[in-house]
């Protein structure tokens, strides 16, 4: 990273094109009756997943404080249970160790909740949006959409939803990828993963926004499950992930037994553990009306309009300048 320390790494121009389009998301939901919300940022209980890592806070006696929201979905999810309309949120978030080209520890999420409809309605919205987001800077063309089995297909000849450990180590060394050592005896759900980020995503179509649907039932996260897949969906311009959605599941045992089965998967792989949110589950307890909700990597958007390579061109103060 060049230049004095002080300075920020995004042009002027690059700033004046965030606020523009920020304008543009909060058009949207005006025009489409949410109301926007702000939760809190430090929160007292860490998200369980184990792929994410929240940020803790001490206080100056070393006394823990809480944690850095990675997502404002738990608050949003109580306020829905609480009797809130449609909702939306851009929200600053953090998860610890993400920095690279498209990452930094902290970025921007617009995340949003529509009362009574599915996944797929909301993929409808997303890319409503994407396209008033996107569409003034770069071309963009027909939107595709697939499901995860058939983009797996596609690309390594195989079924997700059945294929087992083996068989997906196979192809994905066949298809040129390679499988770390450590990975050896990784379950299925890692290889799925290391699939889709390196070989699977590489396959979908520049210059257009890909829609991905029906994920595996073992990565339905806080999505419904339909029989072997989840009523999930992620947004992609062409490789580059922008958005990632659910059909929100509303049961509170079953919310609990994924938060268990997380905190046992972090324990096999020596991840910190961490207290449930049972604010979250005594409001799915009282009710969480029907509805699907959505997390857009607003600062990836950003990227796609201003033709950016690395994230630190679109945001003021990355995390080195912060």
């Amino acid at each position: 990273m060049s230049g004095e320390p002080w300075r920020p790494t995004a042009a002027l121009e690059a700033l004046r094109l965030r606020a523009a389009l920020l304008g543009q998301v909060r058009a949207h939901f005006a025009a489409t009756g949410a109301l926007e919300v702000d939760t809190p940022v430090l929160v007292r209980a860490a998200v369980t997943d184990v792929h994410l890592e929240s940020l803790r806070v001490v206080d100056s006696a070393g006394r823990e404080a809480g944690y850095l929201q990675t997502s404002p979905e738990y608050a949003m999810k109580r306020l829905l249970c609480a009797g809130a309309p449609d909702i939306f949120q851009v929200a600053h978030v953090f998860r610890e160790g993400e920095r690279g080209r498209r990452h930094n520890p902290e970025f921007t999420m617009v995340e949003w909740y529509r009362h009574d409809i599915d996944h797929h309605a909301l993929m409808d919205e997303v890319d409503a949006l994407l396209r008033r987001l996107l569409a003034p800077h770069v071309s963009l063309g027909p939107t595709v959409r697939v499901t995860y089995a058939e983009a797996f297909a596609a690309a390594l000849g195989l079924d997700p939803l059945t294929a087992d450990a083996a068989r997906l180590r196979h192809a994905i060394t066949s298809a040129g990828g390679s499988v770390p050592d450590t990975f050896a005896d990784g379950d299925r759900d890692d290889l799925l993963d290391l699939a889709m980020g390196t070989l699977v995503t590489e396959r979908f179509p520049a210059g257009r926004i890909t829609l991905l649907y029906d994920f595996p039932a073992s990565q339905a996260a806080l999505a419904r499950v339909r029989g072997p897949v989840a009523s999930r969906f992620e947004a992609f311009y062409g490789p580059l992930e922008l958005a990632n959605g659910f059909h929100e599941l509303g049961d509170a045992r079953e919310q609990r037994a994924r938060f268990a089965a997380d905190l046992d998967a972090r324990q096999r792989r020596g991840r910190p553990p961490h207290a449930l949110d049972e604010r979250l589950l005594a409001a799915l307890t009282a009710g969480l009306p029907g509805c699907a909700g959505v997390a857009l990597g607003f600062d990836r958007v950003a990227m796609v309009a201003a033709g950016a390579r690395c994230i630190d061109e679109v945001v003021a103060f990355p995390w080195e300048r912060a």
